[in-house]
């Protein structure tokens, strides 16, 4: 659902067993074809390679995603001739695709005719690298910016055309926005008024066809690879420089709301009340992160106010709960990115913020942290009382009504 590329291996029981109701017989591969882009048993060890290139082909090549590879319990103990094994060369990177000719001119001429542009930069946008062109066009255009929860820091959160802090006035005024990897779904209210205008142009930017024209009639497509597609906007820019006046009434409007929603936030951070909120947690974080360190947000309003708050810097280090909203996945995303960090020898930290009913899923996942020293440092935000928790004279008031797993 997150179109990250992933390749999963699975056993299953012997082949010789198959239909005789063996240990935890079941249809794997047909099970998992509808969640995956390729799903694939062997048919013998000779074909294993050929079935995991296919896999890493698949799962890299045009829109990213999940693989399945099934492997047999009587595989594990087979022993085949080596000459009769096929081996396969790793395929080659994806090939960069860009779009017609036609629709980058017709995209330049929907943005000049903006009066009140947005870029929309999607989770996308960082897996195709296209940080530094994007950054290019925003600045070269003075063009406001507004990242996806993991297009963050494709542009630094800091940069002074994030609007972040106006989402809502942005997307709800914007005329024309580009989407730059960004699906719409639920995470941008599907592009739908009344949270967007109901004649609002998008132009969107993306490597799935499928995708393009998903709930809204899009004004202009441009289907290719996003960092090849923003350098053949730029050269159109180039060809007839333009830039967006950062005197007008649009970026007036938008510096204001940020202004006001900044000061906002600032009082509620300046709370010295008990429990604390939100904004003053995040707050206090946010002042001891190092700047290139991997941030780690999962939770419900821990993860939705922490999006707002913790900035991100750098492009591919922010990992939260993604498309599908997913609970207990932390702890598992910050051991990844570790030992990543830990394998490249980078001295990065990895800072998992946590809600407590997120960390309720996977806590156990901190013995595996431990156990390889692992560089996380794990805050759980323990907002019982201030996210429909119980104080404890509620709770006690509640108990004199009986056992409490049955009232």
């Amino acid at each position: 659902m997150s179109r990250r590329p992933l390749i999963v291996i699975g056993g299953s029981s012997e082949r010789s067993q198959e239909t005789m109701g063996a240990f935890q017989e079941f249809p794997q591969v047909e099970a998992c074809r509808l969640y995956s882009k390729f799903s694939a048993r062997p048919s013998s060890i000779e074909t294993i390679p050929s079935i995991i290139e296919k896999a890493v082909r698949s799962s890299i090549y045009g829109r990213p995603g999940a693989c399945y590879v099934d492997i047999p319990a009587d595989f594990v103990n087979l022993q085949v001739n080596v000459n009769s094994v096929r081996y396969m060369e790793c395929c080659t990177p994806p090939p960069v695709s860009m779009a017609e000719t036609s629709a980058i001119c017709m995209a330049a001429t929907v943005i000049r005719n903006a009066k009140k542009p947005l870029l929309i930069i999607g989770k996308g946008a960082a897996y195709a690298h296209a940080e530094e062109g994007i950054r290019k066009l925003v600045e070269r255009c003075k063009l406001p910016f507004l990242p996806t929860p993991m297009g963050k820091g494709v542009i630094p959160d800091n940069h002074p055309n994030c609007v972040a802090a106006a989402r809502s006035r942005a997307l709800q005024f914007a005329d024309v926005i580009v989407l730059f990897g960004a699906r719409l779904n639920w995470i941008l209210h599907f592009g739908l008024p009344p949270r967007y205008q109901p004649d609002v142009k998008f132009i969107q930017v993306d490597i799935c066809a499928e995708e393009l024209g998903n709930n809204v009639k899009p004004a202009v497509t441009l289907l290719g690879d996003i960092n090849a597609v923003t350098k053949q906007l730029l050269e159109q820019f180039d060809k007839t420089p333009w830039q967006y006046p950062p005197e007008s009434s649009w970026w007036k409007t938008l510096r204001e709301k940020m202004k006001s929603n900044e000061a906002a936030s600032k009082e509620l951070a300046s709370q010295k009340s008990l429990p604390m909120n939100y904004y003053t947690v995040f707050y206090h974080v946010q002042e001891q992160l190092p700047r290139d360190c991997f941030v780690v947000s999962e939770g419900a309003n821990t993860m939705d106010i922490g999006r707002t708050v913790l900035q991100n810097y750098l492009p591919r280090h922010r990992l939260d709960a993604g498309t599908f909203g997913t609970m207990g996945v932390g702890l598992g995303f910050a051991i990844a990115a570790a030992i990543l960090a830990k394998a490249r020898n980078t001295g990065q930290r990895v800072i998992c913020v946590e809600g407590d009913s997120a960390f309720g899923f996977s806590g156990m996942e901190v013995e595996t942290i431990c156990r390889y020293n692992l560089p996380i440092i794990l805050l759980v935000v323990n907002n019982n009382g201030i996210y429909q928790g119980f104080d404890v004279d509620s709770w006690q008031e509640m108990l004199k009504f009986g056992d409490a797993t049955a009232v």
